[in-house]
């Protein structure tokens, strides 16, 4: 029987790796694979809006079943900032490094840590478009911790833990991670059908 064929819009092997172990019944391709090298513009103003715009472009362009997500870190006290704009939120050229060293001088003192990462999934397959969510709530922490993770994982510490994103290993921040719960949510919804 023939593995049908979904192309998850990322250029992160990591992330690709993940999710290839989460649907063995599935050919999970990425952009590469499919000789997509272009930059998607993700112009939307909230997560979903980009998902759905990287989804869309390939299913448009390529004819291809697809999934694609975007993540960001709502802080609290800052409106829900940076949200959509966390990968450039000290600016278009910046450096992880800067968005969070940004972020920590935003809230300064503020005893209001709270903070939620948030993952928005959009799937395209048949002609019909889904979406998935997962959130994962925690706080900022005053100072990084931890030398695993990327962006602002070594300042974000989960709800119930006793340390930052950044101080985990793959597998137990994928366990508890808002991308781990929106690819869950994902697994589950193509699992139980019949493609």
């Amino acid at each position: 029987m023939n593995k049908l064929k979904l192309v998850f819009a990322t250029n992160n092997k990591n992330k690709l790796k993940e999710v290839e172990a989460m649907l063995p019944h599935f050919e999970i391709v990425s952009l590469e694979a499919i000789n997509c090298f272009e930059d998607i513009p993700e112009t939307s103003d909230t997560l979903e809006g980009n998902a759905i715009i990287k989804a869309n472009f390939i299913t448009e362009k390529y004819g291809l079943n697809c999934f694609a997500d975007d993540t960001g870190l709502e802080v609290e006290v800052l409106n829900n900032e940076p949200g959509v704009y966390s990968a450039r939120y000290a600016g278009e050229n910046c450096t992880p490094e800067d968005n969070i060293q940004k972020l920590l001088k935003e809230l300064g003192n503020n005893p209001n840590r709270k903070a939620q990462f948030r993952t928005a999934v959009a799937l395209n397959i048949e002609g019909k478009q889904y979406i998935f969510e997962g959130i994962c709530k925690g706080e900022i922490l005053k100072e990084k911790h931890g030398e695993n993770g990327f962006g602002y994982d070594p300042i974000f510490k989960p709800e119930g833990f006793s340390k930052s994103f950044a101080e985990m290993n793959l597998d137990e921040k994928g366990k508890i991670s808002h991308r781990g719960k929106a690819i869950e949510k994902l697994v589950t919804f193509l699992n139980k059908h019949t493609w």
